[in-house]
C-alpha cells in the first residue's frame, strides 16, 4: 500500500474509450463457429424447444441460412445430421447420400467461402445412440475407427473444409488421418474433441440431434468431469496422432482445462460453449433475470481469456450483430 495513491487503477477505467485502449482481451466474429442441425423428413425449419431459436433446418432451407451466417461474417459452421433412418452402425453417416453429405454439397454451392466444419460421430445415426459399434453390451474401440474414418473421409470427399470426430475413440485421429492420406486428402485439418467430457450440459443437444442412448451412457468413452491431468493426456495424444486443432468441450465449466492446455501446447484450442450452457442463459434472459446481450459477451470473453483461440457457440449470430454494434 505504500505506493498508494501514485498508483491508481481506477485512472484506466473511467470511460468506454480509455477502457477499450487498454482491454487484454477480444472478442471477434472470426473467432466464432455456429453449430447447424441439419434433418432429414421435414420441409420446414423446425424450432428446438429446449435450445430457443436453434433451428434443425431441412436441405431445401439451408441456403437460406448459409447466406444470413456469410453476411454476419461468421467464418465457420459445424454441422450436425439427423438421418430419417438408423441402424446398428449408423451406416448413414457414411452414405455418399447421407443428408450431411448434401448439406456440405448445398453449403458450398450456396456459400463457397464458409468453412464446413463436420461432426464426425455415429450417435445422430445408430439405432441404440452410441457413438460407436455396440457388441456384448458395450462400444467396440477398435471396430469404429474403421466406421469414422469412411465417415471423415465422405466429408471431405464431398467438400468439407474440415472433420471434427467427437467419439471420444482411442485412436480415431491417427486412423482418420491415415485414412484421408490415402486418399490424397492431406490438405484437410482435423479439430478433435480432444478432451471432451461426459456431461450433464449436454441435455439440450440430445433433443436437438435426437441423439439419446437407447441404454446407458457415454461415461466408459468420454472423459470423468473430475479429471485434468487425464485430459492433457487425451490432448498430448490426440496432437501425436495428427491433429491440427484440439478442443474442450464443455467450455464454462471447464475454463481451468482451457487454461491447462493453453499453457501445454502451441495448437489452436477450440471451446465448445454447449447446449446447456446456451440455454441456461436463454431461459434466465426470458425470465427478466439477466440481461442476455451483457451475460453472453462475458462468457464467451471468459473462454477466450482461459486460452481458446475458436468459440464454436449458438449465440455466434447475436454476438456478431452485437459486436458490428
Amino acid at each position: 500500500m505504500s505506493s498508494f495513491p501514485i498508483v491508481r487503477m481506477r485512472r484506466t477505467r473511467q470511460n468506454d474509450k480509455l477502457r477499450g485502449l487498454v482491454r487484454e482481451t477480444r472478442l471477434s466474429v472470426d473467432q466464432l463457429v455456429y453449430p447447424l442441425f441439419i434433418a432429414e423428413g421435414i420441409v420446414e425449419p423446425c424450432k428446438i424447444s429446449a435450445m430457443p431459436g436453434m433451428m434443425q433446418w431441412p436441405i431445401e432451407h439451408l441456403g437460406r441460412e448459409a447466406e444470413r451466417i456469410a453476411r454476419l461474417g461468421i467464418p465457420a459452421v459445424l454441422l450436425f445430421g439427423i438421418p430419417n433412418e438408423k441402424d446398428e452402425v449408423g451406416s448413414q453417416a457414411y452414405h455418399a447420400q447421407g443428408i450431411i453429405q448434401q448439406a456440405i454439397r448445398c453449403l458450398k454451392s450456396e456459400t463457397p467461402d464458409t468453412l464446413v466444419i463436420t461432426d464426425v460421430c455415429l450417435c445422430e445415426y445408430t439405432s441404440h445412440g452410441h457413438c460407436g459399434v455396440v457388441a456384448n453390451g458395450g462400444v467396440q474401440n477398435d471396430e469404429t475407427l474403421a466406421l469414422l474414418s469412411r465417415m471423415a473421409l465422405s466429408h471431405a470427399e464431398a467438400g468439407a473444409d474440415i472433420v471434427a470426430p467427437s467419439d471420444m475413440m482411442d485412436g480415431r485421429v491417427r486412423a482418420i488421418r491415415r485414412t484421408l492420406d490415402e486418399y490424397g486428402l492431406q490438405q484437410i485439418p482435423i479439430m478433435a474433441y480432444s478432451a471432451k467430457f461426459a456431461s450433464g450440459f449436454y441435455g439440450p443437444f440430445r433433443e436437438a440431434a435426437a441423439s439419446v442412448p437407447q441404454f446407458g451412457d457415454r461415461r466408459s468413452y468420454q472423459m470423468d468431469p473430475a479429471n485434468v491431468r487425464e485430459a492433457l493426456r487425451e490432448v498430448e495424444l490426440d496432437i501425436a496422432e495428427g491433429a491440427d486443432i484440439v478442443m474442450v468441450k464443455p467450455a464454462l465449466a471447464y475454463l481451468d482445462v482451457i487454461r491447462r492446455v493453453r499453457e501445454r501446447c502451441d495448437l489452436p484450442i477450440a471451446a465448445y460453449n454447449v447446449s446447456g450452457e446456451y440455454a441456461m442463459i436463454k431461459a434466465a434472459a426470458q425470465q427478466g433475470w439477466i440481461d442476455e446481450q451483457r451475460i453472453v459477451l462475458e462468457v464467451l470473453t471468459g473462454i477466450k481469456r482461459a486460452g481458446a483461440d475458436i468459440i464454436i457457440t449458438y449465440f455466434a449470430p447475436d454476438v456478431a450483430q452485437w459486436l458490428k454494434a
